[in-house]
């Protein structure tokens, strides 16, 4: 790392998931090999060949949306408001209300934006045309509503961004706040994710492109690296970290939960839908060497891992093709079976599991992993906690459209 270079702790973690509305229900449901996916519940799915995803208990989550006072939003951004609200108050950053202006930065991703606000506005322009429509509708439905709320509602005045990518839209978010952070532009960041897409408009697009895996079981449906894996399914919820630069962080007295030390880039560049192993292998050797981190020194790697065909046997390549035969030593992750794919969101959930894994030295383990595959030749993880005293851990995230992102997080 340069000397010219500032680092770049993380302070503050929110998560908002099927499988729990905050880091610890999430990190005690991951122990205990607990999945949120289900039946939908939200809308009538039965016209779709698959009615399985994982949704967020509303039971959980109105109070918390109450309490913080996040009313009349779209659900995307009422998920990324909560998860944002968790982060700062974990940074020490926030009281209650009202908040002071803060000159702290806004990076968010999304890879669909406002999904369930435009299905409602498309089932009033049907119903009633041009008269149907709020005055509300474009300032819901602009594809920044997400940075846009959050700074408003907690007063963050510094830049407000959002990086649409697919999925690898959180992560490239992350990235560029850990960058504008390191280079200094900011001396700190709100960034993450944010999805939802439990709509008969959006679901019934996703569900004919024919990704989503067909196991009727919902507790067996999701199988990363399985030799029984069917595709994906999705998910809801948001992710959000709060990243400082160091000395700050410290000067001030927070805690510092993780450090993001690298990050990598690139596009594909050869296919819309299909992943390129030459363009995940460039990401991931940027972000090494972004880090200043050899292949041997990464202990864990938390994959995309989509569960579909192509992607669980191209990771692998890719992972191989970098890390050389430690492939076969570095523990290879994957949590979509636990929350589903929160496709643009997906990345800075994971991202946060990956810090915490790091700090309570265990892995969580592969759901549904009974027979891995032989074409992915990678360590992975089993289907029981594992101990880990890694210092650095890798997240991968490779979106449609050929965008990939890795990050470096290093151990506090």
């Amino acid at each position: 790392m340069a000397e010219r270079d500032r680092r770049v702790a993380v302070t503050g973690m929110g998560i908002v998931s099927a499988i729990g509305c905050d880091p610890e229900s999430v990190w005690q449901s991951l122990m205990a090999k607990r999945t949120g996916i289900a039946r939908i519940a939200s809308f009538d799915a039965s016209d779709n060949k698959v009615d399985l995803g994982a949704e967020i208990d509303d039971e959980e989550l109105q109070p918390r949306l109450a309490a913080r006072k996040i009313r009349k939003k779209d659900r995307m951004v009422a998920l990324g408001l909560e998860a944002t609200g968790q982060a700062l108050e974990q940074a020490g950053l926030v009281g209650e209300p009202p908040y002071d202006p803060q000159e702290i930065a806004t990076l968010m991703g999304s890879g669909v934006g406002s999904a369930n606000s435009l299905d409602e506005g498309y089932q009033r322009f049907a119903a009633r045309g041009a008269r149907g429509m709020r005055p509300t509708s474009v300032p819901t439905y602009m594809a920044n509503s997400l940075s846009a709320s959050i700074s408003l509602h907690y007063r963050l005045t510094g830049t407000n961004q959002v990086i649409v990518t697919a999925c690898t839209s959180a992560t490239n978010a992350i990235g560029q706040a850990f960058r504008q952070i390191r280079d200094g532009y900011v001396g700190a960041a709100v960034c993450g994710g944010s999805e939802s897409c439990f709509d008969p408009f959006y679901y019934g697009v996703w569900n004919n492109l024919g990704v989503f895996s067909k196991i009727e079981d919902p507790e067996k449906a999701y199988r990363p690296f399985d030799s029984a894996r069917a595709g994906c399914l999705l998910g809801e919820g948001a992710g959000v970290l709060v990243l400082e630069e160091w000395k700050r962080a410290a000067e001030r007295g927070a805690e510092i939960l993780a450090e993001i030390v690298g990050y990598g880039e690139s596009s594909d560049a050869s296919h819309i839908t299909s992943p390129d192993v030459g363009g995940q292998a460039r990401a991931i050797r940027a972000a090494l060497e972004d880090a200043d981190v050899q292949p041997e020194q990464i202990g864990y790697v938390n994959a995309h891992g989509t569960a579909t065909e192509a992607n669980d046997v191209c990771e692998s390549q890719s992972i191989r093709e970098v890390f050389g035969d430690h492939a076969d030593a570095v523990r290879v992750g994957a949590n979509k079976s636990y929350f589903g794919h929160l496709l643009g969101a997906s990345g800075a959930v994971e991202t946060i599991v990956t810090a915490l894994a790091l700090r309570r030295g265990t892995l969580p383990p592969n759901l549904n992993l009974d027979d891995p595959d032989p074409e992915c030749r990678v360590g992975l993880v089993g289907g029981e906690p594992e101990a880990c005293e890694t210092v650095y851990a890798m997240k991968n995230s490779f979106g449609f459209g050929g965008g990939n992102g890795v990050l470096v997080v290093r151990r506090a």
